[in-house]
């Protein structure tokens, strides 16, 4: 194992077969063999190593796990059949009936979701916390709260939440603390460094890059996940054989495309930072960034992700986004495509208007995901948009 994020993406491969294929082949079964009735007891006791059902696993989601596990320092993982699969196991798996969850507000519209309609089913309840507030999150813990679940940089504001305080606050009063590291990717921040004990994933978004296959992750510490495989075994969210060969291989991308995400955004948002059409600019290596600090301490890039917010409301931004060009408009991100989402009228428009203002998610704001193309090309048709929208 190297000590580089790199070479570790492309050269761990344990999923070859005894044809000395240089690339991983595809497992597309369902099922594995045994050679005896006593190795097939032994594998479900656990006893000795094997795939039983790809349900469970699959060479190519062990491949996929063991790749993830070392670039974001992890003991071990699943992988599901999509990013919100992954939000919900990484809690449906570790809490019970009665548990509370302490969450900060600024967090991805489903997850939200999950939290607000979803557990309270269940009778797992949840309460939020104000990053502008963490001397009072000691006040927001109750008997029952067992999880601390975070995601940082926050989609879509880009709140940018210190894992360190993160950290030190899950161990005084005994969390399991959860971090949804998507818009970061393992490239940019490794938060088990900080004392994450479950790090999620959405895999389609920077993780497959392209916009073609879902999948999920779930990883961390042996103990927790052990307990993530029980219920993922039993409940279904088994991600496909193919979108984990496909996931796995774009890992060995993942550090080139992420440098030129990163610069790529950087680029943009200074370029329209300060721009009179446009309220605000937020992208986290901009020194307006309200937490630049944090981003500097915790993140090597800024990410992919600039927000804008024009001036005009909903209507300023839909004849924006009707401007443009070449940018693709659909709700996902981290795609080698540069993405235009309005987030107040579709990822996040479930939330109530108050919500969305305490997030920070204006009538105006619009996502950008900064792709691959060239710098200049990407600035060129955003100021086209801006021109054409007044």
């Amino acid at each position: 194992m190297s000590q580089h994020f790199e070479t570790n993406s492309i050269r761990i491969n344990k999923s070859k077969s005894n044809q000395k294929e240089h690339s991983a082949p595809i497992y597309l079964t369902s099922s594995f063999t045994f050679d005896s009735a006593e190795e097939a007891r032994a594998t479900f006791a656990d006893e000795i190593e094997g795939n039983i059902y790809s349900r469970y696993a699959n060479p190519n989601s062990t491949d996929l796990i063991e790749k993830i596990c070392v670039a974001e320092g992890t003991e071990d993982g699943i992988a599901t059949a999509s990013g919100m699969a992954a939000m919900f196991g990484s809690i449906a798996s570790l809490l019970e009936q009665g548990d509370h969850v302490l969450a900060a507000r600024s967090l991805f519209g489903s997850t939200h979701q999950l939290l607000t309609r979803v557990f309270p089913k269940w009778g797992i309840t949840s309460t939020y916390g104000d990053i502008s507030d963490f001397e009072n999150w000691d006040n927001l813990v109750q008997s029952n709260t067992k999880m601390l679940f975070i995601e940082t940089p926050s989609n879509p504001g880009l709140e940018i939440i210190d894992l360190e305080w993160a950290g030190k606050f899950a161990s005084a009063h005994n969390l399991i603390l959860v971090v949804d590291n998507c818009f970061a990717s393992p490239y940019l921040q490794q938060p088990a460094k900080w004392g994450a004990h479950i790090v999620t994933h959405s895999a389609t978004k920077y993780i497959d890059g392209q916009g073609r296959v879902l999948g999920g992750l779930i990883l961390g510490k042996k103990d927790l996940i052990k307990d993530v495989q029980f219920f993922t075994r039993h409940t279904g969210p088994a991600i496909s054989p193919f979108n984990a060969w496909i996931l796995s291989k774009s890992m060995e991308t993942l550090g080139v495309r992420m440098d030129r995400h990163c610069s790529n955004a950087l680029k943009v948002a200074e370029y329209f930072e300060g721009n009179q059409q446009i309220n605000s600019v937020k992208y986290p290596f901009l020194k307006s960034h309200p937490q630049h600090h944090l981003a500097l301490k915790q993140m090597s890039q800024g990410g992919g992700i600039v927000t804008l917010d024009l001036l005009g409301g909903v209507a300023r931004a839909q004849r924006f986004i009707d401007n443009l060009q070449m940018v693709s408009v659909t709700a996902n991100l981290g795609d080698s495509r540069s993405i235009v989402t309005h987030p107040a009228s579709t990822t996040h428009s479930k939330l109530s208007e108050e919500e969305r203002q305490q997030v920070g998610i204006s009538d105006g704001l619009v996502r950008l995901s900064v792709g691959l193309e060239h710098a200049d090309d990407i600035i060129q048709d955003v100021e086209r948009a801006l021109e054409l929208s007044k």
